[in-house]
């Protein structure tokens, strides 16, 4: 054993194997053949992700029941390209077609709507809104009998209109006095001949005043005249007090619904100014600013609901600032408390109505013997029994507005132009001039521009100098540097 021993020096003898030195004694080639395993490994797992993905959307999907399990099979076995075959290349463009992406969309003449087919489609929807409102809105509905004061001017045809399509809205059946001062107009007339409302036009002989004093009053008593009229002809409904250029909600006509004799709305005050002059801008601005009136006119509730009292414009910023007569270029300011502001059951101004009030006055001793009506309180002996509406004032569903032109403007009758226009401009040239007067910030930008071309012209001038200087100094060197190489080949 020992000469064995010496025969082979070199070899190690045995022992038992340890993991981590098997480990170290691995060739390199070992590593790399794991490494390329692992690598296939994990292509061969994406590769099966993806074609497990499609075996399961051709089992699943809603086309595989109308085949059988072979044909599945068959598609899977296919190569990728195949089973997923690629989109078709998009249709050339042609007329009619427009190129989206890779997607052609086919461009189809808009149809003509059937005139039938629009009518019946407006019956049902006009059949679904009265459903709707049997189902959900007011119970009973009372009719409305709306009373308008107006008279032939300039705005009327404007502030008319408008409220006559507000009134043709109206899901309640409607009952509309106008009360024209000065007399029935053809003006009026025609107007009010284009709405489908069953209209009753009274006359009231006398004209309108100039002064905004006298109008408010004057409207008080041309109001009383209507009233008196819905006594006469006992009409039965809700009173509303809607001015020609007063702007009303719908939700206003469902709100007065709730009335039992007399109710009160918020208004909302729409103060306007017409003055161009800067200064009295700025000085409304500045009384606003330290007053901050609030706009509203209406009832004024506690926490439990109840009527306390009223809250009123405040007139103090305007304050010898309000127009004095009609188309003033100053604030129109309204009265204390507006007239559109209340609603009242029409049975409160009968001589015999059932569960009519004691609180209520006769309608023949209101406005006798030179007595100023100036708002439908003057109709109570107690204002406390009148009812907030509008969730106690605290919602707004009309609009005060006073916009009116000079009470001597010229407008055409009818607003019908007969004869017809006189030629001003031709019709070869433009309508307006060549040379429009120049506004005052234009003037100021014209002369700041002046300026800036004078400042210019003196840096232009004081460079072209410095630089004919330099010209000159150049050239006088040169000179004397010609001077000298001459004198000098002369030597």
């Amino acid at each position: 054993m020992k000469q064995t021993a010496g025969q082979h020096p070199n070899r190690r003898p045995y022992s038992a194997a340890v993991p981590g030195e098997a480990a170290a004694l691995r060739p390199p080639s070992f590593l790399f053949w794991s490494a390329v395993h692992v690598l296939c490994c994990l292509v061969s797992a994406a590769l099966g992700f993806r074609f497990s993905r499609l075996l399961f959307l051709l089992l699943f999907s809603p086309a595989s029941h109308h085949h059988n399990h072979h044909h599945h099979v068959h598609l899977v076995r296919q190569p990728p390209a195949a089973v997923i075959p690629f989109p078709p290349p998009p249709p050339p463009a042609v007329a009619g077609r427009v190129g989206v992406g890779r997607h052609g969309i086919r461009v189809r003449p808009w149809p003509r709507p059937d005139p039938a087919e629009v009518a019946r489609a407006h019956e049902i929807l006009v059949r679904l809104q009265k459903e709707q409102r049997l189902r959900y809105g007011v119970k009973d509905p009372r009719p409305v009998v709306v009373v308008t004061p107006t008279y032939a001017r300039t705005f009327q045809a404007l502030h008319l209109t408008g409220l006559l399509h507000s009134l043709m809205l109206v899901p309640y059946p409607l009952t509309w006095l106008v009360v024209e001062a000065g007399g029935v107009s053809n003006e009026t007339a025609a107007l009010l001949a284009h709405s489908s409302l069953p209209v009753v036009h009274l006359p009231f002989h006398e004209d309108m005043p100039v002064l905004w004093n006298d109008r408010h009053r004057f409207e008080a008593r041309m109001r009383l005249r209507a009233l008196r009229v819905i006594r006469e002809r006992r009409l039965d409904g809700i009173v509303v007090f809607a001015d020609d250029s007063n702007v009303h909600t719908m939700e206003l006509f469902d709100e007065i619904q709730k009335v039992q004799w007399m109710g009160a709305l918020s208004v909302g005050i729409l103060a306007h100014s017409a003055a161009p002059d800067a200064t009295a801008k700025r000085q409304q601005r500045a009384s606003e600013q330290e007053t901050s009136p609030l706009p509203i006119q209406g009832p004024a509730c506690n926490s439990s609901g109840q009527l306390i009292g009223w809250h009123t414009f405040n007139y103090l910023p305007y304050a010898k600032k309000a127009a004095t007569f009609v188309g003033d270029g100053v604030t129109v300011l309204p009265t204390k408390l507006e007239w559109a502001g209340f609603v009242l059951n029409s049975r409160l101004l009968w001589k015999e109505a059932e569960g009519k009030p004691n609180w209520a006055r006769d309608l023949d001793e209101v406005g006798i013997s030179g007595e100023e009506i100036e708002s439908p309180l003057d109709l109570l002996k107690d204002a406390s029994f009148v009812e907030p509406l509008g969730n106690c004032g605290k919602k707004v569903l009309l609009w005060w507005l006073r916009a009116e032109a000079r009470y001597d403007s010229k407008f055409p009758s009818r607003w019908v132009i007969d004869p017809p226009l006189e030629i001003v401009v031709p019709a070869k040239r433009t309508p307006w001039p060549d040379a429009p007067p120049d506004l005052p910030y234009q003037r100021i930008a014209n002369e700041g521009g002046h300026v800036e071309k004078h400042v210019s012209k003196k840096v232009r001038s004081y460079r072209s100098k410095r630089s004919s200087r330099n010209k000159k100094k150049h050239e006088t060197h040169v000179d004397t540097q010609v001077s000298e190489m001459s004198s000098a080949q002369e030597k």
